[in-house]
């Protein structure tokens, strides 16, 4: 007699299977040893430019005149990471404050200015709205390099060219894909919210402020996350408007050392790797500590439609 299998029934009336076929079908989900060694490999791969830097960084002097590298560390000179401040006659503590101001403002700017346009957009009633918010989404197809001059003139007619403002003031007036994340976000938290905060007497800035900002907060570090990448690594931006030498980031600090050389000598490769090290180990570390935020927005705003 064959074994019984526990049924339930469901509210159509059918029968669903709670034993083994349940079982069977979950573990479609689990993954194979063959699949974990194929990430395994291809991670190792992506993995071997980041030795190869730290191999670099670790070399000798000697080393770095010939260019005598390999992939595998086998010199360990931890003093390069405090010659990289002292031995290239370049300020590189400057660069790396530098870097943590513009970074941390534009990512301010970018939070506060995108969590108010995406809630207006997902909120407040104005004719045309919808109009203007794909007007908005289709600034994403404008290439940056078509309004790269028309920036620098008028950022050069205000007066603000060799300072920190042109990398600084655009990202307090968001951009179309941080309004576009939130605006999808904030329509997935229901409207009874808001009608009960404004039967409290709530208006549209209090719903915002005291309701729906607190409920953002994944989305809102995502955006951080996102802008401090972006700023902190930064090339093209500071090269067009910085000038000055104290004022340069250390993604721009580095291609300086790069080429303040004689024309006869190669540039200091492994300070440099020192340099890109420290240029890419806070990125690392940031991503780490916000990746359950970002997994939170993936499964509370990715699928909110656009409305």
């Amino acid at each position: 007699m064959a074994a019984l299998v526990p049924t339930t029934t469901s509210p159509n009336g059918r029968k669903k299977d709670t034993g083994d076929h349940a079982q069977k079908r979950l573990s479609v989900f689990k993954a194979s040893p063959a699949a974990y060694a194929v990430l395994i490999v291809v991670s190792a791969i992506f993995f071997v430019p980041f030795v190869l830097m730290i191999s670099i960084a670790l070399a000798s002097d000697q080393t770095s005149a010939q260019n005598a590298f390999t992939v595998i560390p086998t010199e360990f000179r931890w003093q390069n990471f405090t010659e990289v401040f002292t031995a290239t006659g370049l300020p590189v503590g400057r660069f790396v404050t530098n870097s943590v101001f513009i970074a941390t403002m534009s990512a301010v700017g970018q939070v506060i200015s995108s969590s108010l346009v995406g809630y207006a957009f997902a909120r407040l009633r104005a004719p045309g709205k919808n109009v203007m918010f794909i007007v908005v989404l289709a600034t994403m197809m404008i290439p940056a390099q078509i309004t790269m001059i028309p920036q620098f003139l008028l950022f050069k007619e205000l007066g603000w060219v060799n300072t920190y403002l042109p990398l600084i003031i655009p990202n307090f007036f968001t951009n179309a894909f941080n309004v576009f994340l939130v605006r999808q976000f904030v329509s997935r938290i229901s409207n009874e919210l808001d009608e009960a905060a404004q039967v409290d007497g709530l208006g549209y800035f209090g719903v915002y402020r005291r309701i729906i900002l607190p409920m953002m907060w994944p989305i809102l570090t995502a955006i951080a996350i996102f802008t401090l990448t972006h700023a902190w690594g930064d090339f093209m931006g500071p090269l067009i408007y910085l000038n000055a030498e104290e004022q340069m980031p250390l993604a721009l600090g580095l291609q300086y050392m790069t080429s303040t050389s004689n024309a006869m000598q190669l540039p200091p490769w492994n300070l440099v790797m020192v340099g890109s090290i420290l240029l890419t180990l806070p990125m690392i570390v940031i991503y780490y500590l916000g990746q359950k935020y970002l997994y939170e927005m993936n499964l509370q705003g990715g699928s909110a439609g656009v409305k």
